[in-house]
C-alpha cells in the first residue's frame, strides 16, 4: 500500500484544449443540426442590390425603398447608402433547408489555420503591444510607475478598481472596447497585485468593465447603432432606458468585485486562484522591489505619456475615423519607435527586447485565431441560419409579458455561436424585429434584448475574448467560471426585470 502511487490531481485543461473541445462539439453539430440559409441582400455602391439565394446564385435589383418594402426588409434605404448597413442582410421569410454540410477531419484541421489567417490584423496589433510592453518593462518604467501610484493610492486602492471598471464600461458602451483592453493587463495587473489583490480582480476590473459596458451599450456603433438600423428604427429609441441599465449594472459589478476584493485583502487564501499566486506574481512582478525602485526620471515619464497618450488617439480613430486593427497597429508601431528612441537602449538590445515582448503574447494571438476557427466551422456548416430560424419560431406570437425576456435568452444562445455583435445584428434583426409588431411592443425592446442577451454570453463564451484574456494573465477557465457565474446570474435576473419593466412602460 505504501508503494502505491498517489492519484494525480486533476488539472483543468489549458485555454487551447478548451477551444479544441468546443471546436469538436461544433463539428459534431454540423452533422446533427439541419443545414439551412436565408437569402442575403447586399448593397452595391453603383446603386443596386445584390440578392444571393441559398445556392449562391445572384440577381441584381434596383436599390430603392420599394425593393426593400417588397422583400419585407423594414429598413431605410439611406442606411445602406451611407454605409450604416455594410454587411449582407437576411431577407425575412426566405429560410430554406439545404443539403447538409457536415465538416470533416480536414475541415477540423484547417479551421484553426483559417482562423489565424482571418485574424492577422488583430494578431499584429497584439504582438506590437507585446513588444512595447517589453520595452517599457526593460527600462524599469512600469516599476517606477507602480511605486509612484502605490504611494498615491495608499489605503484607497479600490478606488483604482472603480476608475478602471468605470472607464472600460464607458468604452464598451460607446465604441465597443474589447480587444484593445489586452494592452491594459501588463500595465494594471502589477498595480493590483502590489496592492494586495489577486489577478481575478484585475481581470474583473478590465474585462468585466468592458463587457458590462458592451452588454448595456448606449451608442456603440458595432451593436446598438447597427442593430437599430437593421431593425428600421433610430438608435435613440430606448436610449434613456439603456443608460439607466448601464449605470445600475456597473454598480452591481463594482459591488460584486468589492465584496470579493475585501475577502482577498483580508486573507489572500480566500482568493479563488490562491494556488497560482506565486506563479502570477512572478510573471507580473518579476524584479519589482518596492524598496529598491528606479526613479521616475523625465525619460520614464515621457515614455509612459507617449504610451498612454496613444489610447485616446486610438479611441478617436475608432469612434470617428473608421479605424480598425490595421490602423491601431500602425499607431502603436509609431509609439514603439518613439519609445525605442527615448529608452536609450542600443539598437540590438532594443530590437531583441521588442521581439521578446512580442513573443510573450504568441499564446494569446493563437487563441484568438483558434477561436475564430470555431466561427468558420459554424459558417461552413450552414447551421447559424437554422438556429436563428428556430429561435424566431419560438417567439412568434408569444405572450407580450415574456416576449422580451425569452428573446434575451435566445440571443444569449445565438451569441455563443455568433460572437460578433455586428454579425448577429445584421443577421437577426431583419428576422426578429418585425416579430415585435405581432405582439404590439416597440422594436427598441427587441434591440435591447439582443444587446443584453448577446452581451451576457460574452462573460464566458470561449469563442469570444475571455480565453485570450485568461491566457495572458495565466488564469484557468474553471477559476474564472467559479468567480463570474454567480455574477452572471445576478446580471441576468436584473436584465430580465428591466426588460419586463421596459415592456410594461413602452
Amino acid at each position: 500500500m505504501g508503494n502505491r502511487k498517489k492519484k494525480k490531481k486533476f488539472e483543468f485543461p489549458s485555454a487551447f484544449t478548451v477551444l479544441f473541445i468546443v471546436l469538436i462539439l461544433v463539428v459534431v453539430l454540423t452533422y446533427i443540426v439541419p443545414a439551412g440559409a436565408y437569402e442575403r441582400l447586399s448593397y452595391v455602391e453603383d446603386g443596386t442590390f445584390i440578392v444571393e439565394d441559398q445556392s449562391g446564385e445572384q440577381s441584381v435589383m434596383p436599390a430603392s425603398q420599394e425593393t426593400l418594402d417588397d422583400m419585407n426588409v423594414i429598413m431605410d434605404l439611406e442606411k445602406f447608402e451611407d454605409g450604416s448597413i455594410n454587411k449582407p442582410v437576411a431577407i425575412p421569410g426566405t429560410y430554406e433547408s439545404i443539403e447538409q454540410q457536415p465538416q470533416g477531419i480536414l475541415d477540423f484541421i484547417m479551421a484553426p489555420v483559417d482562423g489565424v489567417l482571418d485574424t492577422v490584423d488583430i494578431m499584429v496589433f497584439v504582438l506590437i503591444l507585446g513588444g512595447i510592453i517589453g520595452l517599457i518593462n526593460k527600462t524599469g518604467t512600469f516599476d517606477a510607475g507602480i511605486s509612484a501610484l502605490s504611494k498615491k493610492t495608499q489605503g484607497k486602492q479600490f478606488l483604482l478598481v472603480i476608475v478602471v471598471a468605470t472607464l472600460t464600461a464607458i468604452g464598451g458602451s460607446t465604441f465597443g472596447l474589447a480587444e484593445e483592453t489586452i494592452a491594459l493587463y501588463p500595465i494594471l495587473l502589477p498595480i493590483f497585485l502590489s496592492a494586495g489583490y489577486d489577478a481575478i480582480i484585475g481581470i474583473a476590473a478590465i474585462y468585466l468593465g468592458a463587457a458590462i459596458g458592451a452588454m448595456f451599450s448606449t451608442v456603440n456603433p458595432f451593436s446598438i447603432v447597427i442593430a437599430s438600423d437593421a431593425a428600421g428604427i433610430s438608435f435613440k429609441e430606448g436610449l434613456t432606458f439603456r443608460i439607466i441599465g448601464l449605470v445600475l449594472a456597473t454598480a452591481i459589478v463594482l459591488i460584486y468585485i468589492y465584496r470579493y476584493a475585501r475577502k482577498v485583502k483580508k486573507d489572500p487564501k480566500n482568493s479563488i486562484i490562491y494556488e497560482a499566486k506565486d506563479r502570477i506574481d512572478n510573471k507580473f512582478l518579476e524584479g519589482y522591489d518596492p524598496d529598491n525602485v528606479v526613479k521616475f526620471n523625465w525619460q520614464r515619464v515621457l515614455m509612459l505619456v507617449v504610451f498612454l497618450g496613444a489610447f485616446p488617439i486610438m479611441v478617436w480613430g475608432v469612434a470617428s475615423q473608421d479605424w480598425w486593427f490595421g490602423e491601431m497597429a500602425g499607431l502603436f508601431l509609431a509609439v514603439a519607435l518613439i519609445i525605442i528612441f527615448l529608452s536609450g537602449l542600443g539598437e540590438k538590445e532594443a530590437v531583441a527586447t521588442f521581439l521578446n515582448g512580442a513573443a510573450d503574447l504568441i499564446g494569446v494571438v493563437l487563441i484568438i485565431g483558434v477561436a475564430r476557427g470555431i466561427n468558420i466551422i459554424m459558417d461552413n456548416g450552414m447551421i447559424s441560419d437554422t438556429l436563428l430560424f428556430y429561435a424566431s419560431g419560438i417567439i412568434e406570437n408569444m405572450n407580450k409579458g415574456i416576449f422580451a425576456v425569452v428573446q434575451m435568452i435566445l440571443f444569449s444562445i445565438l451569441g455563443f455561436f455568433i460572437p460578433s455583435s455586428s454579425g448577429l445584428a445584421t443577421l437577426s434583426m431583419p428576422i426578429m424585429a418585425p416579430l415585435a409588431d405581432t405582439v404590439n411592443v416597440s422594436r427598441a425592446i427587441v434591440v435591447t434584448a439582443y444587446n443584453w442577451g448577446h452581451g451576457l454570453m460574452q462573460f464566458i463564451t470561449p469563442t469570444g475574448l475571455i480565453l485570450a484574456t485568461l491566457e495572458m494573465v495565466d488564469v484557468t477557465y474553471d477559476k474564472w467560471l467559479k468567480f463570474v457565474l454567480p455574477l452572471m446570474g445576478i446580471i441576468a435576473v436584473f436584465a430580465a426585470i428591466m426588460l419586463g419593466i421596459n415592456t410594461l412602460l413602452f
